[in-house]
């Protein structure tokens, strides 16, 4: 532990006072009926963060009639784009200028490097400002060509009430990859953000309101699984459901949705790999590799916990990954140099430790980390960074979602045996290929199963690229012109042109 690079918890002011979340429910913020609260702490200092009301059935309940009856009056949903998009472009000036505040809190309740935080608050804005641009633009279809007497029209309208709920990793991004999709497509929304990372949903619901939003468009309900995500799922008022988290959370929700057969979009697990071969740039490519597996701590869906190393190179490859892994930054989240913050829970972090030691007692090695991280001055939970060899393809720890700073190294010969292991998956949201051979690289594109693929990169985004994955990682899709159709419903609209129409009874 004494070669890897710790950043101490410095002598920061911390908040004195914990943020008050309350729910929000047709334009008024307002506590429980029963006044519960939860709370939430940081892991990483361990200090109070927030106190939010803890919802229940009749805070649910009250929110989904709220968004029922802002969508049936038209007050969201029959307006122009012209005046959606010029809402969805205030709340992006409104983010834009709370970035700093916004991150702050987003870090003292996730545990991610404050650095990365301003990023993805910054990055939520361009998302919202994209939306806009949708809303003015959405546009269905015409057919001319159906007989002088006849025109066809294919309408887009908003499918209706949404409920959106989102994750505890990503909470400002994510429900800014939903959210204004959503509302460009004229929908009304509730939403349910992770019991552990209230505050800034929350914060969101505040600029909408100074944005201009109307009463009942947007509702948020603070709380738990049971029972608020749970009748978020099953109200028959509910026309669709957005949900990104676990892969067993979302086979729950579609469940749960099928009862009314609503649509469900789900955004879920992933094991994704990254593949090596020899005529890469592998200074590159380890970098590469080195960022997609400590990215906010490995908790992340799009993380690439598993990479496959052409034998080869391998045992060169890896020790260059190591000796990256020992200069990057873990510790103080609150630090602007820090690149790794705390793990989220003292619970999940020992279901990463207990991936690793499955792992090391199953025969495969750890050339690096493997155990928990001391931060000094800091008051939570850290792993180090861990790169675990002699991986086989058959381990959990190559086909279960650790969801942590743990890279696990397998090896191939061949393009088909790389393409074997991995496909050989029950995830399929991204995969990688590094390759100086473009033919090699569209070969491997065609025919990995997996939502995006990257070619010598690694998770880079654009809101104009739309995300989602194969498999048990899911179904729909986010951002891009394909996120704002999740929200649409399509409509035919047949016209008949003057007095046309053949009698059907006969002597008519």
């Amino acid at each position: 532990m004494t070669e890897l690079t710790v950043i101490a918890a410095a002598d920061r002011p911390l908040p004195v006072e914990p943020f008050r979340g309350r729910h929000l429910i047709d334009g008024e913020w307002v506590e429980s009926a029963d006044r519960a609260t939860f709370e939430r702490h940081s892991p990483a200092h361990g200090i109070l963060v927030s106190q939010s009301a803890k919802g229940g059935l009749a805070e649910t309940d009250a929110a989904i009639e709220a968004a029922r009856k802002a969508f049936d009056a038209g007050l969201w949903s029959r307006i122009s784009g012209k005046e959606r998009a010029t809402i969805l472009l205030k709340v992006a000036d409104l983010i834009e200028a709370n970035i700093d505040e916004i991150a702050r809190w987003e870090t003292l309740e996730s545990g991610k490097p404050i650095t990365q935080s301003r990023g993805e608050v910054g990055g939520a804005g361009d998302l919202w400002r994209y939306a806009a641009s949708l809303a003015r633009t959405m546009k269905g279809d015409s057919h001319n060509t159906l007989g002088e007497d006849m025109l066809g029209v294919i309408l887009k309208e908003p499918i209706g009430v949404v409920s959106i709920i989102t994750p505890w990793n990503f909470p400002f991004w994510i429900l800014s990859q939903k959210l204004p999709f959503a509302l460009a497509a004229g929908c009304t929304c509730v939403i349910k953000p992770s019991e552990m990372t209230p505050t800034t949903t929350v914060r969101m619901g505040e600029l909408l309101i100074e944005a201009g939003i109307p009463a009942g468009v947007v509702n948020i309900v603070l709380g738990y699984g049971q029972p608020v995500g749970s009748r978020m799922s099953e109200h028959p008022e509910v026309d669709m459901v957005t949900f990104t988290g676990s892969t067993a959370v979302g086979k729950t929700i579609s469940a749960t949705a099928a009862g009314t057969l609503k649509k469900v979009a789900l955004e879920l697990g992933g094991k994704n790999p990254q593949v090596i071969f020899p005529n890469a740039d592998l200074d590159g490519a380890a970098d590469a590799v080195t960022f997609g597996v400590y990215f906010n701590a490995g908790e992340c869906c799009n993380s690439s916990s598993r990479i496959i190393v052409h034998e080869d190179i391998a045992e060169t490859f890896v020790e260059n990954v190591v000796a990256l892994s020992r200069r990057v930054a873990f510790g103080d989240p609150l630090d602007p140099d820090t690149q790794v913050g705390a793990i989220v829970t003292p619970e999940h972090q020992a279901k990463i430790d207990g991936y690793v030691r499955e792992a090391e007692a199953a025969g495969a090695r750890i050339c690096l980390g493997g155990g928990s991280l001391t931060v000094p001055g800091a008051d939570g939970q850290f792993y180090q960074p861990t790169v675990v060899v002699g991986v086989t393809p058959d381990m959990p720890i190559a086909r279960e979602e650790v969801f942590g700073p743990v890279l696990s190294v397998l090896t191939f010969r061949t393009l088909d045996e790389a393409l074997a292991i991995v496909n050989d998956a029950t995830y399929g949201l991204s995969a990688g290929i590094w390759s100086d051979d473009v033919h090699t690289c569209l070969d491997f594109a065609r025919r990995a199963q997996a939502g995006t693929v990257w070619t010598n990169s690694w998770m880079d985004g654009f809101p104009e690229m739309t995300f989602g994955g194969m498999k048990q990682s899911g179904q729909g899709r986010e951002i891009g012109p394909y996120g704002l159709d999740e929200f649409l419903e399509v409509k035919t609209l047949a016209m008949r042109i003057g007095q046309t129409r053949s009698p059907w009874v006969r002597g008519s």
